[in-house]
């Protein structure tokens, strides 16, 4: 009975020996190693680099639209016509003015000479020569007069040909033909449409105080240029995208924090070649927060999270499980720069990590992180 009873014992434990299942597959790689630099990330929204509202600088009818609704155009592109035959008659007055003027200048002018040559031989008096030398200065006025509206007219008709005075989109056109617009000259000039340049264009965003005094430290630390003096590089992610598709450079920094949100109004440029990026438009923009510096990387499935605490699961020589506390940064790439708490011949468990028990072994395999090997 014994014999038996121990046969049987043994037979047990060999049967739960046979029945208890191996250590759980898990994927393992080192972090990587590569040199990244921080990003502060802002929601901005980009604005035309020249807004034009295109008014008319004479009054008169509107004879025709030359441009097309939402048209590119250039700089000196015509855009109306407002009908010139009133403007061109006053020219033709004024022209007229002139050569009255410029007649009576050489009359004059042959009177003082005359004057002049009879005075030698006292035929007439000093007091006629006066008279006739004040004479031609003030025919020499008149026609100085009469030059400054002719070309006051000659300007009137070039205003009657409404240009483009920039490159941009132009709006829809707000004055039909037959229509009679006011000009400038009573202060209310009729709106005839609006041109935005689209290429480059800014993207203005606000600055939060923290952010504005970390960097503030770095530059002064010199880890840091600052955005004031030196065109940093950002990024622009659009909505709707994943990843930034743009990228430009800090343009400018106001003087002085807004009192009521307590942020710092800042402007970049972004090329707009394919101009696929409007006036009102949002975007995120990141703006170079740090100086490169090398750091570890690991993917976000790797990292877990135990109460307030972010960690890793490493696996020991012995293929033991051990949590670690980290320390986390920003993406850089898809990958999360971890600050603190890993070396980089830590093997980390990227995939798998629900199979992990703290203090209990797994078996680990290889595996990229990012593309490369480890």
């Amino acid at each position: 009975m014994v014999l038996a009873v121990g046969l049987a014992g043994c037979e047990q434990r060999q049967q739960a020996a046979a029945a208890a299942p191996p250590p759980p597959p898990v994927t393992v790689a080192q972090p990587v190693k590569r040199t990244v630099t921080d990003w502060d990330e802002f929601t901005g929204r980009f604005e035309a680099v020249e807004e034009v509202d295109v008014k008319a600088r004479v009054g008169g009818f509107v004879t025709n639209v030359e441009f097309k609704d939402g048209d590119m155009v250039h700089a000196g592109d015509l855009l109306y016509l407002i009908d010139s035959r009133p403007f061109e008659a006053v020219a033709a007055q004024a022209d007229g003015q002139l050569a009255d003027a410029r007649a009576k200048t050489e009359l004059a002018k042959r009177d003082l000479d005359r004057g002049l040559a009879l005075v030698q031989s006292s035929a007439v008096s000093e007091q006629l020569v006066d008279q006739r030398r004040q004479a031609l200065q003030a025919a020499h006025a008149a026609e100085t007069i009469a030059e400054g509206a002719l070309k006051a007219a000659q300007l009137n008709v070039e205003f009657t040909h409404v240009l483009a005075p920039i490159t941009g989109r132009v709006s829809r056109h707000l004055v039909s033909v037959g229509n009679l617009v006011q000009g400038s000259d009573n202060g209310n000039s009729t709106l005839l449409t609006t041109i935005v340049s689209l290429d480059p264009i800014y993207i203005y965003f606000d600055v939060d105080e923290a952010t504005y005094l970390k960097n503030n430290k770095l530059w002064f630390e010199g880890k840091r240029p600052s955005s004031r003096d030196t065109p940093n590089p950002v990024q622009v992610t659009l909505t709707g995208e994943t990843k930034p598709s743009h990228e430009g450079h800090m343009d400018f920094i106001d003087n002085r924090l807004d009192v009521s949100t307590g942020t710092l109004r800042s402007r970049a440029v972004v090329p707009n070649h394919d101009l696929s990026i409007l006036p009102g438009q949002f975007g995120r923009v990141r703006l170079i927060g740090s100086s490169p510096y090398e750091a570890l990387l690991l993917p976000d499935a790797a990292i877990a999270t135990d109460q307030s605490r972010k960690i890793v699961f490493v696996v020991k020589d012995d293929n033991t499980v051990e949590a670690r506390a980290v320390e986390l940064g920003p993406l850089d790439e898809g990958l999360r720069v971890i600050r603190t708490g890993l070396k980089p011949e830590d093997r980390v468990i990227i995939d798998g990590i629900q199979r992990a028990r703290v203090g209990a072994k797994v078996t680990p395999h290889k595996g990229e992180i990012n593309g490369s090997k480890t």
